[in-house]
């Protein structure tokens, strides 16, 4: 189907539905029993249903649809009068909506940046091979495909579509694609996340037995799984959201505007919700809240533990073996501190997301209208902080991480900037400086 019949079956979809709806009034009043809207109803049937590529002048049918309800004294079934969020806090997040189109692309342009800064340093040969790393690394790449694809959307929804009249199918097209494309892809975080956690607590859980339990293979798995669970996750999506389409009356002519938006309530409405809410946010936040809580208390007892040894003069600078033993007891300490910090940032981002999408399932489409949209922006935005601030966290708790990171550095700016070349002339047998 072509471009313009499609646009043609949409108008007349929409007319059709216009039609039926009068036409059950008509029935149901006795006073206006003499106007036949069936046959009208049944002409647009048959315009619908024909292949011909005549022209079919809807402005003035859309016209004569205005008309016969004004006559008929009709008005389309209002929706049921809901309060939910209103007041102060309605204004407020009004406000920051905005100017969320700013604040978006400058989170995601540092945050692409630096996940690929991450990327960069977790793939180099000294952190690669842990599997906590190749964790955090692929969780880097996950949350760099969100922020880039998230910046031509929040260019042409919060910079170019206000300034226009028109909402074009192209657009609906992209925003479907980005909604689902961006949730599969924080989905998969989230996995990575929680995975991340738990690979946390089993290391520090049976530390005895981390060599078997912690194995490359199981962590190949819990990555391919990652990305591989999200999409199935988000089938109810799939079908529950589509494109749709308005006609309005404009001075030069009737207009359609395409937007995307759920599916009448009902079953499958319901079940994309609770599979939302519960297992994709709730779920996990609720297992990382107990793991994390674990790990502070095993730093809490790491840090006692250091006390007491340091009253009693352990690590003592002509014992080798319990020097190193020391040192390392301070590495995992260190990491376990970065990791929870990590977990707790998404627990803040995450969980009213959960929050919101437990009550839109429980409440019905009334909140999710009401509420659900109007802090759409502003759950975006700190899942984009979220995704975007790790970078600051590895830098700020991990010594290896800086350490690697500024080997990086220096690399780069010795192969851009090569040392000077020894002078033949002074007479000295200067040797050349080898790039580290």
């Amino acid at each position: 189907m072509s471009f313009e019949e499609n646009v043609t079956s949409n108008i007349t979809q929409t007319l059709t539905n216009l039609f039926e709806e009068m036409l059950l009034a008509t029935e149901e009043s006795s006073e206006n029993k003499s106007v036949d809207v069936s046959k009208f109803l049944t002409a647009l049937k048959e315009k619908s249903t024909k292949s011909s590529h005549d022209a079919f002048d809807f402005g003035t049918l859309v016209k004569l649809v205005d008309g016969w309800r004004s006559k008929l004294n009709l008005t389309k079934p209002s929706e049921t009068t809901c309060n939910y969020c209103d007041g102060n806090i309605r204004d407020i997040i009004l406000a920051y909506n905005s100017i969320h189109g700013y604040v978006s692309l400058i989170v995601c342009l540092f945050g692409s940046l630096a996940n690929s800064l991450n990327v960069a340093v977790l793939t180099r040969r000294d952190l690669a091979a842990a599997p906590i790393n190749r964790l955090l690394k692929w969780l880097a790449v996950a949350d760099v495909f969100v922020m880039m694809e998230y910046v031509p959307f929040a260019v042409y929804r919060y910079l170019i579509l206000p300034g226009q009249r028109e909402m074009p199918y192209k657009w609906a097209a992209y925003l479907l694609f980005h909604m689902h494309f961006a949730q599969i892809f924080h989905t998969a975080s989230i996995c990575l996340t929680l995975s991340l956690a738990v690979w946390r607590y089993i290391a520090i859980k049976y530390s005895d037995r981390n060599h078997v339990l912690c194995t490359e293979r199981r962590c190949s798995t819990a990555i391919l799984s990652s990305f591989i669970l999200p999409p199935i996750l988000c089938i109810p999506t799939f079908m529950v959201f589509d494109i749709h389409t308005a006609v309005v009356l404009e001075p030069n002519g009737p207009m359609v505007l395409y937007h995307v938006d759920s599916d009448e309530e009902g079953q499958l409405y319901q079940i994309n919700f609770w599979v939302h809410a519960v297992v994709i946010k709730l779920l996990p936040c609720f297992i990382l809240t107990v793991i994390s809580l674990w790990l502070i208390r095993e730093v809490y007892s790491a840090n006692e533990h250091q006390k007491k040894i340091r009253v009693y003069n352990t690590c003592p600078t002509n014992d080798k073996l319990l020097k190193r033993q020391c040192k390392g007891d301070k590495r995992t300490n260190r990491t376990t501190k970065m990791l929870v910090a990590v977990l707790l940032l998404f627990l803040v981002t995450e969980l009213p997301q959960g929050i919101l999408g437990l009550l839109s399932g429980a409440l019905g489409r009334c909140f999710f209208k009401r509420c659900y949209d109007l802090f759409g922006e502003l759950m975006d935005a700190l899942a984009l902080l979220n995704g975007a601030i790790n970078f600051v966290l590895y830098c700020s708790m991990s010594r290896q991480f800086r350490m690697t990171f500024r080997q990086m550095m220096w690399r780069a700016h010795l192969h851009r900037w090569p040392p000077p070349q020894a002078s033949h002339s002074d007479g000295l047998n200067t040797a050349k400086t080898s790039v580290p």
